[in-house]
């Protein structure tokens, strides 16, 4: 029986290292640049990484310090991007214990004290290998002042000095800093490329993995390898043996996709105690309730965007059944509905956040969208208040056609989807006819754009107002919706900027759209309308028209007609005395 202790178990993300380019996966455009940039001998003087975690920023920059120094295995080769792994230079380094290659971590060593150590000690050659190098890792937490002392000796550092810097954060790093450096940018691995990864290593260690825990592992890990690895190295051992998405799953604490688009369709028909009892069901079985609502953001932002480009529904961590009924419902659900969806579970993922008992907001969030879910639009809530159905609307079977009955008298587009929608509430119609009615009083108080108008100058917004007088060309006008056309110079965001204060000042939303025809003169050019007509009829008098043929450059800066000079004349006449006032005379 032998004494000698079994090797220390090492973690999936260290043993699975990238040691070369050639491990380096989904870099392919940066590597490319690297194999030039070594062949031609043009190696940079500083280089910053930068990317999100896990993409192999630090891994990257011990690659290339490996390449920069690594003499071969016969001790002759320069530099290369193959570096051979064996050379006393390629060990030392991969180990982490090359005197010449120094890693530093920004995260605890900010100060200008720290960065004065590497700038004195730059000016001594290596000790043994071809450069001295500097690798420092999230190099945006210096400090200004560290990063001024580092500008000179990073623009002008000795020919043995290489500089090596990562960051997830390069918008805090100052532009000065990053113009001395050749940047590289680390992208998201693409799933395709991760589950191929993830399904090597997992091979390599003999161990039995789902493809579809492949891909829960794959989404969860966002692009990041170390990540996935992570996650991956934790399955494993979850699975004891074989491991199935369930495992990975509850591992992860997130719910089953497919009982989350079950939910979905119960929170769209309307029905709160069906969706109440598959998020209690849900949860019983270890699924955090944040994670829940999470999923039902991620859902309905993949089918908004599939509604748009359906070729986002190829994705590879995405199963066959998860990606039909997303079709079905980008085909079926109007983007309101999804917009509507989407703006209020934000609004409940904040609240589930910051409440003392996650699943009783979750809860709380679920009964505000399924009641929600089934209310018909504006153009309906109007028809059915006005007894008007409308023209492609099927009969309920029942009921008053003029009474709003939630989704069923509009069929509203969630009824439309849902097949199986079940009838509103009886005091649902009531309550929505209450609503509409307030709408309205409070609209009613703009009769006219004139109206608008005043209100913006009421609440002293200088540069809408402006925007508004010289840049609207009103089209249409009702309370509570303007179509307008914008002049050339209008700003891009007048629309947008207007339907939101008019919002934040009346308490209701304002329907404000751009239209291509139809918009009548400005309030600046009716205001103005006099001027511009004497404007150009002094553009167009002969003797004008000559001094403008002389002088290209010449401006009409003032018109005054003849009336006005002979008012102002008058106004600087001495006035006339009638009698001469002495003060010493006596009465």
């Amino acid at each position: 029986m032998s004494d000698t202790p079994a090797p220390a178990y090492q973690v999936l993300a260290r043993k699975y290292r990238p040691e070369t380019f050639v491990d380096l996966v989904g870099q392919d455009a940066m590597v490319r640049t690297l194999r030039n940039a070594f062949e031609a001998d043009r190696i940079a003087q500083a280089f910053v990484m930068t990317g999100i975690r896990g993409t192999g920023k630090t891994t990257t920059a011990r690659i290339i310090a490996k390449g920069m120094n690594c003499i071969g295995p016969d001790g002759t080769s320069g530099p290369t991007t193959d570096p051979c792994g064996v050379c006393e230079h390629c060990t030392a380094i991969m180990e982490g214990r090359h005197v010449d290659v120094m890693e530093m971590d920004a995260a605890s060593r900010t100060g200008v004290g720290d960065i004065r150590e590497i700038i004195d000690s730059v000016h001594y050659r290596a000790a043994s290998a071809r450069y001295k190098i500097y690798i420092i890792d999230e190099v945006h937490m210096l400090s200004t002042s560290a990063f001024n002392a580092l500008l000179k000796t990073l623009e002008e550092p000795p020919a043995h000095v290489k500089f090596i810097f990562a960051t997830t954060e390069i918008r805090k790093v100052p532009v000065t800093v990053l113009s001395r450096c050749q940047r590289f940018d680390l992208r998201r691995i693409e799933p395709e490329v991760m589950i191929a990864l993830m399904r090597k290593i997992a091979t390599a260690e003999n161990a039995e993995i789902a493809d579809d825990a492949l891909a829960l592992i794959t989404r969860a890990a966002e692009g990041s390898v170390r990540d996935a690895t992570s996650l991956l190295d934790q399955a494993i051992s979850h699975g004891a043996g074989e491991t199935t998405a369930d495992q990975v799953r509850a591992m992860l604490g997130l719910a089953d996709r497919g009982r989350v688009l079950d939910l979905i369709d119960m929170v769209l028909r309307g029905d709160a105690a069906a969706a109440l009892t598959e998020l209690s069901g849900q949860y019983a079985d270890g699924a955090d309730p944040m994670a829940v609502l999470r999923d039902l953001a991620e859902i309905t932002h993949w089918v908004s965007v599939v509604k748009i480009t359906p070729d986002a529904a190829e994705d590879p961590t995405v199963s066959p059944d998860e990606r039909a009924r997303g079709l079905a419902m980008a085909e079926n659900l109007p983007m309101r509905v999804l917009t509507r969806l989407w703006q209020m579970l934000l609004k409940s993922l904040d609240e589930v956040a910051a409440a003392p008992n996650a699943m009783m907001a979750a809860e709380m969030a679920i009964i505000r969208l399924t009641h929600v879910a089934d209310l018909p639009s504006p153009e309906e809530l109007v028809r059915k208040l006005n007894g008007i159905s409308p023209p492609s609307a099927p009969s309920n079977g029942g009921g008053n056609a003029g009474a709003p009955q939630g989704g069923q008298g509009g069929q509203s587009a969630t009824a439309a989807y849902a097949a199986t929608a079940a009838p509103a509430q009886p005091g649902s119609g009531g309550t929505m006819a209450a609503v509409a009615v307030d709408a309205d009083a409070a609209l009613a108080r703009f009769p006219t754009f004139e109206h608008v108008v005043e209100l913006i100058r009421i609440n002293r917004d200088g540069k809408l107002l402006v925007d508004v007088e010289t840049d609207l060309q009103l089209a249409s006008y009702q309370p509570g919706r303007i179509e307008f056309v914008p002049t050339p110079t209008a700003p891009r965001d007048l629309a947008q900027r207007l339907g939101a204060k008019l919002q934040l000042w009346t308490g209701n939303r304002w329907a404000v759209t751009i239209v291509n025809e139809g918009g009548a003169k400005t309030i600046a050019e009716i205001r103005d309308a006099a001027d511009l007509e004497l404007q150009a009829k002094a553009e167009n008098h002969p003797m004008v028209q000559a001094v403008f043929t002389q002088f290209p450059g010449a401006k009409i800066t003032a018109i005054r007609t003849a009336e006005q000079i002979a008012a102002e004349a008058d106004e600087d006449a001495l006035p006339e005395v009638e009698d001469e006032w002495d003060p010493f005379e006596e009465d």
